[in-house]
């Protein structure tokens, strides 16, 4: 039996190696006690490269403003998304982050052929994807995806700083730090708070109960008290 001799290599066409665009997609704000929950998705241009890319975590505030003009400027396509207070507390934390990275990938202006998400947990998406751990750190696209979602974020507390300034978001970001639950204590939540989180939670309910103030223990105390 012949066999037919092969003058070079082939290989077969497989889904995940098809060419075309990849998107990169991760969030901002999954912890905070106040705020929306954003997500980012990023196609790069291969032709513009962008230096200094990596997990926003891991840059300065001063460093993610310059990587995030760069990436609007050199990118070939970007999208930033939010799902809202409400959203979070009716969804829960995770559904509604995942649908902030939905938006995110279907707000982008072309398509990409696979979608690569940081961490664990997909989105429902009608593009091929693939959750990567630890993505932020080893996927550029994803390291961009994660310092527009961080910078955008971070501008939107800035924002809630000036329309409630005594909870000091522009410094902690939402977080529960002891400054900010001092505040929730001294003040309150506001109508950018998750209630579904459990400081806020907490302090609705101190806010709820009533105050009671001791009365006099005895006849004399009574005396002095009106004296």
């Amino acid at each position: 039996m012949r066999y037919r001799k092969f003058s070079k290599a082939e290989q077969a066409s497989l889904i995940w190696d098809v060419p075309g665009l990849l998107a990169g997609v991760d969030e901002a704000g999954r912890g905070p006690l106040a705020g929306p929950v954003v997500a980012a998705a990023v196609i790069l241009d291969d032709q513009k490269p962008i230096r200094g890319l990596a997990d926003s975590k891991t840059l300065t505030a001063l460093q993610r403003e310059k990587l995030h003009d760069q990436i609007l400027a050199k990118a070939l396509c970007c999208s930033v998304a939010m799902a809202s207070v409400e959203e979070i507390d009716c969804h829960n934390i995770l559904q509604a982050t995942l649908l902030a990275m939905r938006r995110a990938v279907e707000g982008l202006r072309l398509k990409p052929i696979k979608v690569l998400v940081d961490g664990n947990q997909l989105p429902r998406l009608d593009i091929l994807a693939e959750a990567v751990i630890k993505g932020d750190a080893r996927v550029k696209a994803i390291s961009a995806a994660s310092i527009l979602a961080k910078v955008h974020r971070d501008r939107l507390c800035h924002d809630l700083h000036i329309e409630f300034p005594h909870y000091g978001f522009a410094a902690h970001k939402g977080y529960g730090t002891p400054e900010h639950l001092d505040a929730l204590l001294r003040h309150g939540a506001c109508i950018h708070h998750r209630r579904s989180f459990s400081p806020v939670a907490a302090a609705l309910m101190r806010a709820s109960q009533p105050v009671t103030v001791a009365g006099p223990s005895d006849p004399f105390d009574a005396l002095q008290a009106g004296s």
